[in-house]
């Protein structure tokens, strides 16, 4: 996969991410002399080319002079949740848009979630564009796809995690404790959190709204509950 931007490879360079080639345009910047300085001191393979030839590698024209091959994205196994203490995890239920997808992930890095699952099939994918909107972020944390969500949360409540589900059914958000160990499930742009899913779910939370509005977009929402559980448990992370 070819991922594009310079933030993306800052974030790539600070988290010793394994790549397989990066492109840097021919064209002069004292940002991009810096970074190809930062790929040549980490022995980096990379090439110099012109931004045409960068255009069709990464089929975007806004690269910034830098794209990356950053090979197969490599997603992390389930049993990476056992090896998390009082671990703090993001469920997404078939979510499609990468946008939203990359922004819940660029705000989840920012809260201290350990880790996002998503569904195998029918859900949006790691792609350039994720890696994008979430400025690389991505890096920093642990994207995990499992099979059945459903088994995935029988499995964590097992090991003591409390799953809560956003749905407009659900108590007012800032009623809840919250307290980790915790997950948060979210659910598909246009019909929310599958009822399957949902029925797994310890308890239901929403967002209160006025002037009859709704719903929210879902990254929004997942903005709002995210930063709810880090203010929390901000007596732990302190």
């Amino acid at each position: 996969m070819k991922v594009y931007g310079r933030n993306v490879l800052k974030e790539i360079l600070e988290n010793d991410v394994s790549v397989k080639m990066v492109y840097f345009s021919n064209s002069k910047s004292r940002d991009l002399e810096k970074l190809i300085e930062s790929v040549k001191q980490r022995n980096m393979p990379y090439t110099i080319a012109n931004d045409k030839i960068l255009e069709r590698i990464s089929n975007e024209k806004k690269h910034q002079g830098v794209v990356i091959d950053i090979g197969k994205f490599e997603y992390k196994d389930e049993l990476i949740i056992e090896e998390i203490t009082n671990p703090f995890i993001v469920i997404l239920d078939q979510i499609q848009d990468p946008h939203n997808f990359g922004a819940i992930i660029r705000t989840s890095v920012a809260t201290g979630v350990d880790a996002i699952v998503i569904p195998k099939n029918n859900s949006v994918k790691v792609t350039p564009a994720v890696v994008k909107v979430s400025v690389g972020t991505i890096f920093k944390t642990n994207i995990v796809q499992v099979t059945n969500l459903s088994r995935f949360i029988e499995k964590i409540k097992k090991l003591g995690v409390w799953v809560y589900g956003a749905a407009m059914e659900g108590k007012a958000y800032h009623k809840v404790d919250l307290k980790k160990p915790v997950a948060l499930v979210l659910g598909n742009e246009g019909s929310g959190i599958r009822e399957n899913v949902k029925n797994k779910c310890d308890d239901l939370i929403s967002i209160p709204m006025k002037n009859k509005v709704e719903s929210l977009n879902v990254s929004v929402s997942a903005g709002i509950l995210l930063y709810e559980v880090f203010r929390k448990n901000e007596d732990i992370n302190s």
